[in-house]
This record gives C-alpha cells, sequence and structure tokens, in this order.
C-alpha cells in the first residue's frame, strides 16, 4: 500500500491514537439521543430531568463500577442480580429487626443497614473470587452458580416474598436526600466510587496488576503479581458495589424486593464494554464507563418519552449497542 490510501491509513490511526473512539463515540450518542429527544420534548434538556436522570445513572454507575474491575481481568460477574437484591433484602430487614422491629426505622437500625449491606456484598464476592482465583473454575459459570444459590436462599430467608420492613432511614437518607442542594445523594456517592476506582487502577500497584492479569495473566503470574489475590480483591469490591447500588436503589424504592437486581445485569456490562473497557480484559478507562452508563440510561428514558413499543425499544437499544461496539472494534483494530 503507498500513495494516499497509505497516507489515510495512517492519518487514520493517529487520530485513533489521539482519542478514545469509544468515549467519544458515546459522547456523540449522548448528545445524539438529547437534541432527538428536544425536539419532541423540550423538557428532556431541562436541569430537572437531567439530575433526575443522572441519579438512575448513579445506580446503573455504581454496579458498573464494580463489573469494570471484573472484566479488566478478563473475566465477568453475574452474580449480580442476587448480590443486589440479596445485600437490600438482608441489610433490610435486620435494619428493622436491630431498630426494634420491621419498619421501626430506629436510628441503630439505620445507620446498622449500610455496613450490613456491604459485608454481604463483599462476603458474596469474596466467595466468587475463592471460586474464580482458587478453584480455577471459569467465573461466568461460578457466579451464574452463585447467582442460583443466592435466589435460593433468598427465598428460604423471606418466606417467598419481600422482607417486611421498609426502607431504613440511612438507604433514604443516601438515594434521596440532598446535601447538595438540587442533587440527591446517589449522584455524588456515583462521584464518590467513580474517584476511588480510578485511583485504584491508575495510581496503585493493585490498578497496574489488574491491567497486567487482563493482558495476560500467565505472564503476571509469571513476573511474580499475586494473580489470585488481585482477583479475589477485584471480585469482593465487586460484590461490595452491587451491595451499594441494592441499598441505594431500597431507599429510592422505599423498600427491598425480590428480583430488584435483575434490570442491571446486562446493562451494566453494556456500560462498560461500550465505554471501551475489552470484554476480554486488559484495556480500559473509568471515564468511559461513566459515559457508557449515561448513554445507557437516556436511551432507555428517550425511548419511554417517546412512547416507543417494547419490541421497537428493544430493537433500537440493539442496534446502539451494535454500533458502538463495532465502533470500538474498529478503533482498537486501527491503534493496532
Amino acid at each position: 500500500m503507498s500513495g494516499p490510501a497509505a497516507r489515510t491509513v495512517l492519518a487514520r490511526a493517529a487520530f485513533a491514537r489521539r482519542i478514545d473512539l469509544p468515549l467519544f463515540a458515546a459522547s456523540l450518542c449522548i448528545l445524539a439521543i438529547l437534541a432527538i429527544g428536544a425536539v419532541f420534548n423540550p423538557s428532556v434538556i431541562s436541569p430537572h430531568y437531567l439530575i433526575q436522570q443522572l441519579q438512575s445513572a448513579a445506580f446503573l454507575g455504581i454496579v458498573a463500577s464494580g463489573a469494570m474491575l471484573v472484566i479488566l481481568l478478563g473475566h465477568i460477574d453475574l452474580s449480580v442480580p442476587w448480590t443486589v437484591a440479596a445485600a437490600a433484602m438482608v441489610s433490610t430487614g435486620l435494619a428493622g429487626a436491630g431498630a426494634g422491629g420491621a419498619g421501626s426505622g430506629g436510628a441503630a437500625g439505620g445507620i446498622l443497614a449500610l455496613p450490613i449491606a456491604l459485608a454481604v456484598g463483599g462476603a458474596i464476592g469474596f466467595v466468587n473470587g475463592l471460586g474464580v482465583a482458587y478453584l480455577r473454575i471459569p467465573s461466568m459459570i461460578f457466579t451464574l452458580g452463585v447467582n442460583a444459590v443466592l435466589q435460593g436462599l433468598m427465598v428460604l430467608y423471606t418466606g417467598g416474598s419481600a422482607p417486611p420492613s421498609t426502607a431504613p432511614p440511612v438507604a433514604r437518607a443516601l438515594s434521596g436526600g440532598h446535601l447538595i442542594p438540587g442533587v440527591a445523594n446517589a449522584i455524588p456517592i456515583w462521584a464518590l466510587v467513580g474517584v476511588l476506582v480510578t485511583v485504584l487502577l491508575r495510581a496503585t500497584p493493585f490498578g497496574r496488576a489488574v491491567y497486567a492479569i487482563g493482558n495476560r495473566e500467565r505472564a503476571a503470574y509469571m513476573s511474580g503479581m499475586p494473580v489470585r489475590r488481585v482477583v479475589l480483591g477485584c471480585f469482593t469490591l465487586a460484590g461490595c458495589a452491587s451491595a451499594l447500588a441494592g441499598l441505594l436503589v431500597t431507599g429510592y424504592a422505599g423498600k427491598a424486593y425480590q428480583g430488584m437486581g435483575d434490570i442491571y445485569l446486562l446493562p451494566a456490562i453494556a456500560a462498560v464494554v461500550l465505554g471501551g473497557t475489552s470484554i476480554m480484559g486488559g484495556r480500559g478507562r473509568y471515564s468511559g464507563t461513566i459515559a457508557g452508563t449515561i448513554l445507557i440510561v437516556l436511551l432507555q428514558s428517550m425511548l419511554a418519552v417517546l412512547q416507543m413499543p417494547d419490541a421497537g425499544r428493544q430493537i433500537i437499544y440493539g442496534m446502539v449497542i451494535f454500533v458502538m461496539l463495532l465502533i470500538y472494534g474498529r478503533g482498537s483494530a486501527l491503534r493496532t
């Protein structure tokens, strides 16, 4: 190849190296969705609507934060649905009991809800990490099995129904309170989680090990990296992230219920991948996960605003994901 064709290829490759194509494409899609929505309903670009969408995005974004850690390793966590539900249901039930009865909402029970939820999520993630890192069971199989076990345990725990207690005060405050006027607390909590994940990945030996393991696990192991401990840590943190999201959703909905985490599994994975994180591991930025999360939430909301039939929503939703993945694949090919 020579002449203009070679120069065109080189120019495209240089452009792909200068910018993050998935992040750039996701940002363009977000702007396009807002522009199209504003034509049909001008209120979609109002500050109130956008903040409301960011609150919804916060729940998904926190789940996606944990999912990204696992995906960067080249693994996947399919126990998200019932990790979200189990942490929310157990913390809600125990918090109510600790406060003097279901739904009493006392101060002691309200404060304990957060550490209980994080402990439940961390324990589930720890079990996932043990199975994947030490038992060497493929993550897709093991986490799917854990998800099924959690579902059965929650049916036994609740007797087949939602816990009778309502959301504890701390869940309501974390989800819908307003330390910043007009901004639900879930949004700055997501921002805090994002900062912690970014610092962990970019400024610590643990983060460098995550990328190294995702690129080539055997090479990372031969170089002396604590591969098993890193995998265990990532799954544990992912469980904590899902648990935190479960508690926030409980505060938003007013109570925990079965199946509350089902809507977060595939969108969380899609948000991570659409943001440019390689599903094979080893490459990705948290800024892309933010953009992917906002894109998915806005797309779902806009299709609902346009009163699109469910079949049409699924077609458009799938097409957007497919196009974004093509753009991502093209960008990866140009960079190599």
